[in-house]
């Protein structure tokens, strides 16, 4: 939960801006400068971790996973008109507002948008939360590939890659194969659901400290605060909170809550 707050916030200031861009402006981007298109203060997060801020606070307060009320809580989020919102969740949600139901939402998006909208239990929940925004395939099986490595990696594993390419659709599979074997000029880091992945996997491979996986992802530039995040969390699981900056943790927008609702899953878990 931390780690993705933290890749996500010193993210978001480069969103949208190019690798080469950033290296020209910044060098490299390590610590938590805030501004950018969405003029973030230092340590503060975007709709990548209020999104799964909504999810955990169904899951602590009701004890299970409901989609019905994770939807009903990324409505609210969205009526309280964030800084920043993607536009298939958006369709979605509003989908969603009008009265339809959670797991139709998605899916009616996707036939709006057509090809551009890209553990049993464990798989079923991933599939059923990613359907209420976003329902593409390789949507829906990348937070299942994110999830089963996040879950190896808390379990003591280091064969992240092994753990996310056990999933059923070829594309997710083949960005998750291919990822540990790239060159950082072949990694794409834009919004495209596959390329976030593929790009945090990346970092996460390629690096052996939350600090420097988190700045790899982020210093790629395009969807900064996204690959962030799930780079993060991946980082979070790995190396746990003690190895993540202080410097960070200090200035990052709701630690507390972040670090209760961590807690709180943890007991339920």
């Amino acid at each position: 939960m931390l780690g993705l707050a933290v890749g996500d916030a010193l993210g978001a200031p480069l969103e949208f801006i190019d690798r080469a861009e950033i290296a020209r402006r910044y060098g490299e981007v390590r610590e938590m400068i805030g501004g950018g298109w969405l003029n973030t203060a230092p340590g503060e997060y975007t709709d990548d971790t209020q999104m799964a801020l909504a999810i955990a606070r169904s899951a602590a307060s009701l004890g299970r996973v409901d989609p019905a009320d994770i939807g009903a809580r990324f409505v609210q989020w969205m009526e309280s008109m964030p800084k920043d919102i993607g536009n298939t969740t958006l369709q979605s949600l509003g989908y969603l507002a009008g009265g339809v139901s959670w797991n139709v939402a998605g899916a009616k998006t996707m036939a709006q948008k057509g090809d551009s909208a890209a553990g049993k239990a464990l798989t079923q929940r991933s599939l059923d939360i990613s359907l209420i925004t976003h329902a593409d395939p390789r949507c829906c099986w990348a937070c299942v590939a994110l999830n089963q490595a996040i879950v190896a990696l808390l379990a003591g594993s280091d064969n992240v890659i092994a753990a996310a390419s056990d999933v059923r659709q070829p594309l997710v599979r083949e960005t998750v194969i291919t990822s540990a074997v790239a060159r950082r000029a072949d990694v794409k880091s834009g919004g495209y659901v596959l390329h976030t992945l593929g790009a945090a996997l990346w970092s996460f491979v390629h690096y052996d400290n939350f600090e420097e996986v988190v700045v790899a992802a982020v210093n790629l530039g395009g969807d900064a605060d996204s690959t962030g995040a799930v780079a993060g969390a991946l980082a979070g699981a790995r190396y746990g909170a003690s190895a993540i900056p202080e410097r960070w943790l200090e200035v990052l927008q709701n630690r507390q809550e972040l670090t209760d609702l961590a807690d709180r899953l943890l007991e339920l878990s």
